[in-house]
């Protein structure tokens, strides 16, 4: 989700301006997101928990009103519990991917919801899919959205290599979320992540002050003209 259509938000609404990301790796995935939630320019919530659970291995990060990606979220793991029953095996990371692409599409109109929905299935392996505002549906090695996804288009470009491992596709997510977080004012707090392999999911936390460092530069940088002008021409005096 490229982002925030705040004309859309109803005055107060509750809005994940955000910043979220999952990427695929080569025993599974990884999904992270910050951890702020804001009332136009209130701070609601500043630990919030975007990492919604669907499935034993199925995921969601959700950007956009808090209400409607909810709503959708909870719709969703309902039809995947239903699924389970009546066929008796898990629903693919596919078929969670396309029900929260039917409910985003049909109520496009009505809705403001970013998602992005990552797992491991036993047909696929690792898979992530994106699902910007309006509906669609997209399957991509690496997907970020939210309003702080602007930002960093051009590091994940940059810097991601298919055939990582999980501890350098953690250390991505991790500096792409602390890059997010320092440039949009409406991300911030904590980062969340999760690694969903065939063994289980793993949760992993990163506190405010244990984030990476990276260069944001000084206030105000000193002038150079003192010593431009050290040689210059004296004028002349008048009577």
């Amino acid at each position: 989700m490229d982002r925030i259509d705040m004309d859309r938000l109803k005055t107060g609404e509750v809005n994940l301006g955000t910043s979220i990301m999952a990427v695929q790796f080569d025993r599974g995935v990884i999904v992270g997101a910050d951890s702020r939630t804001t009332t136009g320019s209130y701070i609601a919530n500043r630990v919030t928990d975007k990492l919604t659970h669907i499935h034993d291995r199925i995921y969601c990060c959700r950007s956009g009103s808090a209400a409607d990606t909810q709503a959708i979220a909870d719709s969703v793991h309902y039809n995947c519990q239903l699924m389970t029953q009546v066929r008796g095996v898990p629903p693919t990371v596919a078929t969670a991917a396309a029900v929260f692409e039917k409910f985003c599409y049909e109520n496009k109109d009505q809705l403001s919801a970013g998602i992005i929905v990552a797992g491991w299935d036993n047909e696929v392996g690792p898979s992530v899919y994106n699902i910007p505002l309006g509906g669609g549906l997209f399957r991509q090695p690496w997907a970020i959205g939210g309003s702080g996804s602007t930002y960093v288009y051009g590091y994940c470009d940059a810097t991601y290599q298919e055939g990582w491992g999980r501890d350098e596709t953690v250390e991505f997510v991790r500096n792409t979320l602390t890059l997010a977080m320092s440039r949009d004012g409406s991300s911030g707090g904590v980062i969340r992540m999760c690694v969903i392999t065939e063994e289980g999911v793993e949760r992993l936390f990163v506190p405010g002050d244990q984030l990476p460092k990276f260069w944001e530069g000084k206030e105000v940088l000193p002038t150079p003209f003192k010593k431009a002008f050290e040689n210059a021409p004296v004028p002349m005096a008048v009577e």
